[in-house]
């Protein structure tokens, strides 16, 4: 006998990169020796400083305890210092911080603290597909806006406003962005939060990829006004090469803040105090930290805009954040064939834009958390089939 799930499963999948890694697997069982191009897993470590403060901090019996649900005093506070470092947002660290177990677990928070059945969701399209996975759970109605290349993978504002968007909650933006790597101007952001007050929506940016080949950190929260109707994510995962320790913070006005805790506490019983110490130090680091994290992904975006130049693609070189976006040449009918075809003949994954909506569907995304040697052999066995 088989128990059947609950009927909030219906319309929610397997994360599409599960399945793949699966597939991947199973071919390197087969002794196939497949590159992955398409996670977004750093293969650099931590800075040492940080590793030393976990081993050292986890010493300590007395820090093996349970820990509080809002995260440590010296978590919170790091990241207020943070984000008044690099942001020059001004934060309260007892009222406006709130650490996460990794910020996909706050898209989770935030859409079961404000989503219901009747109400509506803006997700963009592109975009990281968790925005849409979690909204169905809610029983929300997701409405997707399109984000296109011919509009710098900018959101139309002016039309959404003609639309009715009286039922709409929740707006999903995510700036720096992914897959495609664009950036917002602080004037769009501006223009995003006028939009937001004047239709009451709650807009939340999620901005794990501020530092990765930016040279210009931005935050939603430096427009005036924007805590009014603006909650941020961030995250330690890409920033800080930790992506497996699961640090992020949601960040805003403390009402909304203490409303999604009330949520929040009844999933989790707070984090590793050491693993949250050495977090802190992480955020602490000096922005030389940054610069040379991101010498190493430039030479890495390098052999990646040769990759995709050898497979007939076209790419915004000069486009930040972890991955490359790029569209598929002509001879391919859409990503999911051409994605597959360099899987089988080169033993090369690719990511499909599919994956992030149908306004992916003719471009591909390939990982910079590969070293230079793999991207030069992924090269070689490109140029093997062409």
């Amino acid at each position: 006998m088989i128990i059947q799930p609950a009927s909030r499963l219906g319309s929610v999948e397997e994360y599409y990169f599960s399945k793949k890694l699966k597939e991947i697997a199973a071919l390197r069982k087969e002794g196939k020796g497949i590159l992955n191009l398409g996670i977004g897993s750093p293969d650099l470590p931590p800075n040492e400083q940080v590793l030393a403060t976990l081993a050292a901090t986890a010493q300590n019996p007395k820090n093996h305890q349970y820990q509080s649900y809002v995260g440590i005093p010296e978590l919170r506070q790091a990241f207020s210092d943070f984000y008044q470092n690099h942001y020059d947002i001004n934060l309260n660290s007892d009222k406006e911080v709130l650490p996460l177990m990794g910020s996909k677990e706050g898209i989770m928070h935030i859409s079961m603290t404000y989503l219901q059945a009747g109400d509506e969701v803006l997700i963009p399209n592109p975009g990281y597909p968790t925005y849409s996975s979690v909204s169905k759970l809610t029983g929300a109605t997701l409405r997707y806006y399109d984000l296109l290349e011919q509009n710098n993978w900018l959101p139309n504002l002016d039309e959404l406003a003609s639309q009715d968007l009286s039922k709409v909650k929740i707006m999903w933006v995510n700036y720096p962005n992914m897959p495609t790597g664009a950036n917002a101007e602080l004037g769009f952001f501006k223009n995003l939060i006028a939009f937001a007050k004047q239709h009451q929506i709650l807009v939340v940016n999620d901005n794990p990829y501020s530092f990765i080949l930016n040279d210009n950190p931005q935050s939603i929260l430096q427009i005036e006004g924007a805590k009014e109707v603006a909650l941020e994510l961030n995250s330690l995962s890409k920033s800080h090469n930790m992506a497996g320790w699961r640090v992020g913070v949601l960040v805003g006005a403390a009402e909304y803040l203490q409303t999604i805790l009330r949520f929040k506490s009844n999933m989790d019983s707070g984090m590793f105090r050491p693993l949250q110490l050495a977090a802190a130090k992480a955020l602490s680091l000096e922005s030389s930290w940054y610069e040379s994290l991101n010498r190493k992904y430039q030479k890495r975006q390098q052999k990646v805009h040769q990759l995709f130049t050898k497979l007939g693609c076209e790419f915004d070189e000069y486009a930040g954040g972890m991955f490359v976006w790029a569209k598929i040449p002509p001879r391919y009918k859409d990503a999911y064939t051409m994605s597959d075809d360099l899987l089988y003949k080169t033993g090369v994954f690719i990511t499909p834009g599919t994956i992030f909506g149908s306004n992916g569907e003719q471009y591909i995304r390939a990982s910079l958390c590969n070293t230079v040697e793999v991207l030069e052999e992924a090269i070689e066995r490109i140029e093997s089939i062409i």
